[in-house]
């Protein structure tokens, strides 16, 4: 990496106070921003000075601190839908997590259009988040479950479409970016190909759009779900974009306050979206934090962020590759993947190389990472995942590199 690259990301990683800690010694190095990335100090301020200075509930009160508070609400919304391109803010749906966005569009369209026979496509890389619902809604409604397999390298076998994909298949799910493989997907081509037999594409984009540039004209989905914590947000905050007139089709996921135009005794009609979907008090201080959150992605650039991750995953795979019996999983080629790489070491179970490394400030996550099904596909129980960000450097990779030598010499 060039010396401009290496001057800015300093620069940078003194704006995130957590990382000027020592952990067991050692300065911290995170690596662990695919389970959820660390915050800026703007953004911290940010949701410090709603709680401070205009904490009130949105849009029901006629007072300067709820007006205030709504319109920062609001803001943050059109924020999030310049941010991946949406048509409309109303398109925009603040949910919890990536999870609940997810789950309401299983619940939601799901419980209303599928019915036996109708086929779901996922795929074998998925996170339990873009299964489970599924699993669910299929149940409930006799739809059934296939899945796009993998080759060796772990991407998906896009030659799968010709023969699982047909006028039964009412709905594709698919990751943009594997969480554990790193493998960025085709979207926009699979978007294509199911569209041309009319199912609906859903796209979880928890890994794609803190990291890269996301323009949901561009993929062609129809619904776009990620999480706030994964792109420098709060937690508590996700979202769900999806197409207007899907969404203006839709019966509501939850009910209650907020999500109502009129209630009667024995019935009630349902608010306009994007408040339909919204029932209760929203998470606002977070939805506004996500918004500074955006701002300052953006200040930094996506196409930089993207390519600054590019160029540690190049490295990390060329300095992973010298440590003995190391084992990686996912394309062999950066250009193909993202900045998640999971791996095994030889002789040492997943859960002690995170401890091992713990122990010199380098944190990584060990275990299945909700993807059960691709792991038993590997034949394994675990992998150790090192994930990078914009605030991650060359020599967190070395020093990543140094704790696995570590590791593999302890458990010879």
């Amino acid at each position: 990496m060039s010396q401009l690259t290496q001057f800015d990301v300093l620069a940078l990683r003194r704006e995130f106070p957590i990382l000027q800690q020592e952990v067991n010694g050692h300065r911290l190095a995170f690596l662990d921003s695919a389970a959820s990335s660390q915050k800026p100090r703007q953004v911290i301020d940010c949701l410090e000075d709603y709680y401070r200075r205009y904490n009130a509930n949105v849009h029901r009160g006629v007072y300067k601190l709820s007006e205030e508070a709504t319109f920062a609400f609001e803001r943050a919304r059109g924020k999030v839908a310049r941010f991946i391109g949406a048509a409309s803010p109303r398109e925009v749906i603040f949910t919890r997590n990536t999870t609940e966005a997810l789950n309401l569009v299983a619940q939601s369209w799901g419980g209303a259009n599928l019915k036996p026979g109708d086929r779901i496509l996922l795929t074998l890389m998925e996170h339990h988040s873009n299964i489970v619902p599924w699993q669910m809604i299929a149940q409930r409604t006799g739809a059934t479950l296939d899945y796009l397999g993998l080759d060796g390298e772990g991407r998906l076998v896009i030659e799968e479409l010709d023969r699982k994909l047909d006028e039964r298949t009412k709905l594709v799910a698919v990751t943009h970016q594997s969480n554990v493989l790193g493998t960025i997907n085709p979207v926009a081509e699979i978007a294509a190909r199911a569209h041309a037999v009319g199912a609906v594409v859903v796209v979880d984009g928890a890994q794609s759009v803190p990291h890269m540039p996301v323009d949901v004209k561009a993929l062609g989905c129809d619904f776009l779900a990620f999480s706030g914590h994964k792109m420098c947000g709060p937690t508590g905050i996700g979202v769900l974009w999806g197409r207007r007139s899907l969404l203006e089709a839709m019966p509501p996921f939850l009910g209650g306050g907020s999500m109502i135009k009129v209630v009667e005794l024995d019935h009630s009609t349902y608010a306009d979206i994007p408040t339909r979907f919204e029932a209760g008090t929203p998470a606002i201080g977070e939805a506004i934090a996500l918004g500074e959150a955006i701002d300052y992605l953006d200040a930094i650039g996506m196409d930089s962020i993207f390519r600054h991750e590019q160029e540690l995953t190049s490295y990390a795979l060329e300095r992973l590759a010298d440590v003995e019996g190391l084992q990686l999983y996912g394309p062999t080629s950066p250009v193909e993947r993202g900045g998640s790489l999971s791996f095994t070491l030889e002789h040492v179970h997943p859960h002690d190389v995170a401890s091992i490394l713990d122990g010199v400030g380098v944190a990584v996550r060990a275990g299945h990472h909700c993807t059960q099904p691709l792991h038993r596909h590997f034949n394994i129980p675990a992998t150790t995942r090192a994930s990078f960000y914009i605030y991650n450097l060359a020599e967190e990779i070395d020093r990543l590199a140094v704790g696995l030598e570590k590791a593999r010499k302890l458990f010879m």
